[in-house]
């Protein structure tokens, strides 16, 4: 392919679409942020599939580790085909849709809030179906989203989350570095991988590995190797590869370990090493790694909004590494764009 794909120039716009989303929302995102202060959840949940999974996954971890309330993720099956009650009297949800009618999202949601949640849902398609199932909608202004892999719809649902969790807690620093974001994907987005598909080569299977905020972006990585690629990628916990799936890994294996600047980063980095050591092909965003190789990063002063920006280098090597391969990165085979599952 020689003209940039729709994948490609969807990435470049993830800091405008970022910007975008924290003017023109502003005023919802603090009204979910004050309800969730004024409901005070016991605990939460979260709903959705794919990418919008992983971003609730990303929501779990800064959600935990900035308020202490357990967050959950809910198959949706339990209302689309279970028709199970659901106990959420006390709680708060989270639903994200980018289209925001997959009816399997739609009924979960519906569940919920007719179960007492506080329910919220991120879409990128107002009004819809699940914004009429919840009781704070939030547009997140990705923009139109062509490329059948997500890429910013991914990244601006999760910044809705996170100004809506500093809203909620009144977390001035996280505030400052969401509202920081566009600035530093505009940096993240021209960071070169390159030395990574090197390092693949022609194996046909990795790992991608992270801890905290970052495994839900390891995860996030693992399915776009697979949608863009046809490279089978698996995520894992770097402290949960070594029970048990670390013994797949032989000699010239590729792992790439995704570390914030938190608190995980050192054991992420010395996990690398050891599987460096080991005769992997191991890389890390991380200075603290000795034996793996070292791919370039942004920091933004933040741990949770450091690892959000990690993706935004490895979609755009994602992209080119898919194309290399003789892929449309724009059509993965057998993938349609809106997925509507019962």
């Amino acid at each position: 392919m020689t003209d940039i794909t729709h994948m490609r120039r969807e990435i470049d716009e993830i800091p405008q679409a970022a910007a975008r989303l924290l003017e023109g929302a502003r005023g919802a995102l603090d009204a979910a942020g004050a309800a969730l202060r004024e409901a005070d959840p016991a605990f939460l949940v979260t709903i959705a599939r794919g990418s919008s999974d992983h971003a609730a996954l990303f929501l779990k971890y800064a959600i935990e580790l900035s308020t202490g309330r357990p967050v959950a993720s809910l198959g949706p099956s339990l209302a689309s085909i279970y028709a199970a009650p659901i106990r959420l009297s006390g709680a708060a949800s989270i639903a994200i849709s980018q289209s925001g009618k997959s009816p399997d999202i739609v009924a979960m949601a519906q569940a919920a809030t007719e179960a007492g949640a506080v329910s919220i849902a991120l879409t990128n398609t107002l009004p819809s179906p699940i914004a009429e199932a919840s009781r704070h909608a939030i547009d997140f202004a990705a923009g139109p989203e062509i490329a059948v892999a997500a890429t910013k719809s991914f990244v601006n649902s999760i910044v809705a989350g996170l100004a809506i969790l500093a809203a909620w807690t009144r977390d001035e620093a996280l505030g400052r570095a969401v509202h920081a974001l566009p600035e530093h994907f505009a940096r993240a987005v021209r960071l070169d991988w390159q030395p990574l598909a090197d390092g693949i080569g022609e194996a046909d299977s990795l790992f991608v590995l992270g801890r905290g905020p970052a495994l839900a972006i390891a995860s996030e990585a693992a399915l776009k190797f697979k949608e863009t690629s046809g490279l089978h990628a698996e995520a894992y916990s770097a402290a949960e590869v070594l029970h048990g799936p670390v013994a797949l890994v032989e000699r010239t294996f590729p792992v790439l370990g995704l570390a914030a600047r938190d608190k995980a980063e050192s054991s992420v980095a010395a996990i690398l090493d050891d599987l460096a050591g080991k005769g992997a092909r191991a890389f890390a965003t991380s200075d603290k790694a000795g034996r793996a190789a070292r791919l370039p990063f942004v920091e933004t002063g933040h741990p949770l909004t450091d690892a959000l920006a990690l993706v935004l280098p490895f979609y755009g090597f994602v992209e080119a590494f898919s194309r290399a391969r003789g892929l449309n990165p724009d059509q993965p085979v057998a993938l349609k764009k809106v997925t509507e599952t019962r």
